[in-house]
């Protein structure tokens, strides 16, 4: 951990300008009687946003630990789901079902963080040694293990119906829906572009040299008196922490949590969207998922338009999806903005 103590800080300044402006903005929307009128056009457009910038921790998360560490997690939706369960129990008040204790939600908040990375590092413990494959397989079963808990254990998850009541912070203090909208854009848009900052600056340290070292070969870096295992587990935790915090903030943007919002679609939607845009560049797999979630934007557009029923349709935006992913595979193996000697493919 000695290379956190050198972290170059002329990385990531500009996401961090950009980012603390707008919690700034997103802080005086919801905290003064400034008032925002949207076009109707736009509501859509700013309902795709918010899922987008909470997507955009899951996917800086996976990126830490697969595109700078190589650890292939399929589960990543777990810690996404754990996140957004415990800060709904902890904050949630008068739920229908399930278990809301209903305390502040910040004190939910960090319990999500903290489950989730908890979690992550009982994972990392006991599969980190694992074979990429393997461990792909063992994330990916605990994804389901937990998806089935969540169902079945009505008492405490609450079933099918989840958890409701979950506090809004913002929508507390906004009764305006277009203001509110607006405000939780740049709030929650914030707490992504400084997330990107934090993490631009950590992997161009020292340590994050480390980490793509071990992607590269691990045996070699070990070899040179690395902590491997250390550094894995340490990728894994921060990766689990983001998504838990991702699914915290879905939590109290949504109100309520349930078992159909976390389902595989989750992490494949952020793998596609990673290796779209390339693997190990922050800023390119965040565009990456733009690109995932603009063809999930337009489609909405289409949908209106066809003839077709609404199954056939997402058949088929599900072909678009993959003969494009086909394509930057083919032809971009590293990703649109992927380095492709960094991440060892051919061009």
């Amino acid at each position: 951990m000695r290379g956190l103590d050198r972290l170059p800080t002329g990385r990531g300044n500009r996401a961090l300008l950009v980012g603390l402006g707008c919690l700034l903005v997103g802080g005086l929307l919801a905290l003064t009687p400034l008032r925002v009128q949207l076009p109707s056009a736009l509501y859509v457009f700013v309902e795709v946003g918010i899922v987008f910038v909470i997507y955009g921790l899951l996917v800086l998360g996976l990126d830490l630990q697969y595109g700078h560490t190589g650890l292939v997690n399929f589960g990543h939706v777990v810690f996404f789901a754990v996140g957004a369960y415990a800060t709904a129990m902890l904050s949630a008040q008068d739920t229908f079902a399930g278990v809301g204790l209903g305390y502040p939600w910040p004190i939910g908040v960090a319990a999500g963080v903290g489950a989730a990375a908890a979690l992550g590092f009982l994972l990392s413990a006991t599969s980190i040694r694992l074979r990429d494959d393997f461990l792909a397989i063992v994330t990916l079963a605990t994804a389901e293990i937990f998806h089935s808990l969540f169902v079945n254990l009505e008492g405490l998850f609450g079933g099918n119906v989840g958890i409701l009541g979950v506090p809004r912070p913002i929508a507390s203090l906004v009764a305006d829906g277009d203001t509110r909208l607006v405000a939780t854009v740049f709030v929650l848009g914030g707490i992504t572009l400084v997330t990107l900052a934090l993490l631009t600056r950590l992997t161009a340290a020292p340590y994050g040299r480390v980490l793509r070292a071990i992607r590269a070969d691990e045996l070699v870096t070990r070899s040179l008196g690395k902590p491997t295992t250390t550094y894995k587990t340490q990728a894994f935790v921060y990766g689990a922490a983001l998504a838990g915090l991702a699914g915290g903030l879905f939590a109290l943007y949504n109100g309520a949590v349930a078992p159909g919002f976390f389902t595989i679609q989750v992490t494949v939607t952020v793998w596609i969207g990673m290796l779209l845009g390339g693997a190990a560049n922050h800023r390119a797999v965040l565009a990456g998922l733009a690109i995932i979630m603009g063809l999930r934007l337009v489609s909405r557009f289409a949908l209106t338009v066809t003839p077709i029923s609404g199954d056939v349709f997402a058949a088929v935006r599900l072909v678009v999806v993959g003969l494009v992913l086909v394509a930057v595979v083919r032809y971009r193996p590293a990703g649109i903005w992927g380095n492709p000697r960094e991440l060892g493919v051919d061009r």
